[in-house]
């Protein structure tokens, strides 16, 4: 980035913070600060062990410093501001899960946009957000945009903050689906036999209640309402992909799938050999399909420093936001994250690398060249070393 570029986002930024409302998080002055600012040369330097003491005033801070990125830790500590971890004395920690779309299944990098990349990250938010409420119950959470490539959830329930790292873990790895083995989600009642004579037999259905019980029986309908929607032969053919599905064992499956929608849509899966052997099938692949692909390290890190609401991306010029669980579905990062400072004049600038850019409901592809563009385009692409600023 050349020092040009670099000067002019600094004042931007300065620009920004001057104007912003950004608040505090609970227990501010317990939590350990941190910021990178704008430094010439390719490398960056994260300053970090300041208490809130120490930077004084947080707007006062922001519009001086006008600091490229900004963080709080999730800890509490006894002395935030000193130098070693240890010497902080620990207290508590949020519970903070990431949500980056570099790291999701359903990106495929190079190929879909920004734009593309944030919607599915905002799916696999949804999923998150349903472990968190449904299978645990939290009920004080805090979502933000990112303000880069995806979306944090801070859970500051009681019950959670005097969790160790291990204990942490545990969680990642339930909303992970890690070692999760369906032969303990599916529940079995004895049937049938009397003593001295036929053996009971284990009638097995799926728990449609809640937990990866309730995933695995929604998992498992799907696949069945896809059946019911195609013709008899490609029903046929989609089971016999499975292993050890021939025609005859899929064509049964396939029968009684159809047959017994209401008695599976109650969580039977017992309706006939063929059809419980596709549903222990299936049940592999729920883990796969339905764990939310949260950073595992932020998540187990009690120390961790995560981005300020209300604060700039460095890397994209857009406002790191919080979300209200009610307005979630409405939520348009490229409408709602883009800061009204940067939204009132264009810029010149000279563009590296073109690019196709949505913001603010338009979409436009920039030509490599001098270009005029939107202030907030053109601070997104120098932001992300993809333009330098022209000379007016």
């Amino acid at each position: 980035m050349e020092e040009r570029t670099q000067a002019y986002l600094r004042g931007r930024f300065g620009d920004y913070y001057r104007r912003a409302e950004v608040t505090l998080p609970p227990d501010a002055d317990a939590r350990e600060w941190g910021y990178i600012p704008w430094t010439p040369g390719p490398e960056t330097t994260m300053v970090r062990h300041r208490s809130l003491l120490s930077l004084g005033d947080l707007g006062e801070f922001l519009a001086r410093e006008r600091p490229q990125h900004v963080y709080f830790s999730a800890g509490r500590y006894e002395d935030p501001g000193a130098g070693t971890m240890a010497e902080k004395r620990w207290i508590d920690s949020d519970l903070v899960f990431d949500l980056d779309a570099d790291h999701l299944p359903a990106v495929t990098l190079g190929e879909d946009s920004y734009a593309e990349m944030l919607a599915k990250c905002k799916e696999s938010l949804y999923s998150l957000l349903d472990f968190l409420e449904a299978d645990f119950g939290f009920e004080d959470l805090t979502v933000c945009f990112s303000g880069g490539r995806g979306y944090h959830v801070h859970v500051r329930d009681e019950a959670v903050r005097p969790l160790r790292s291990d204990q942490r873990r545990e969680i990642v790895d339930y909303v992970r689906g890690t070692g999760l083995e369906f032969e303990a989600v599916v529940e079995r009642e004895l049937v049938g036999g009397t003593a001295g004579r036929k053996s009971p037999a284990a009638k097995e259905s799926l728990p449609t209640d809640g937990g990866w019980g309730r995933r695995a029986h929604r998992y498992l309908n799907s696949f069945v309402d896809d059946l019911a929607d195609v013709d008899e032969a490609a029903a046929v053919e989609r089971v016999r992909e499975f292993d050890g599905f021939g025609e005859k064992k899929a064509r049964a499956a396939v029968t009684a799938a159809r047959s017994n929608r209401e008695q599976i849509a109650a969580g039977n899966i017992d309706v006939h050999p063929a059809f419980k052997r596709l549903a222990h099938t299936l049940l592999e692949e729920v883990a796969a399909a339905e764990h939310a692909h949260i950073d595992e390290p932020v998540t187990t890190d009690t120390n961790r420093l995560i981005r300020l609401p209300g604060s700039l991306h460095g890397g994209s010029g857009l406002a790191v936001t919080r979300v209200t669980r009610e307005d979630l579905d409405a939520f348009d990062p490229l409408v709602d994250a883009v800061p009204e400072t940067f939204q009132s004049h264009e810029i010149t600038v000279e563009v590296e690398r073109g690019a196709t850019l949505e913001f603010l409901g338009e979409t436009f592809t920039v030509e490599p060249g001098k270009a005029s563009l939107p202030e907030y385009a053109a601070i997104f692409l120098m932001a992300r070393g993809q333009a330098e600023k022209g000379k007016e």
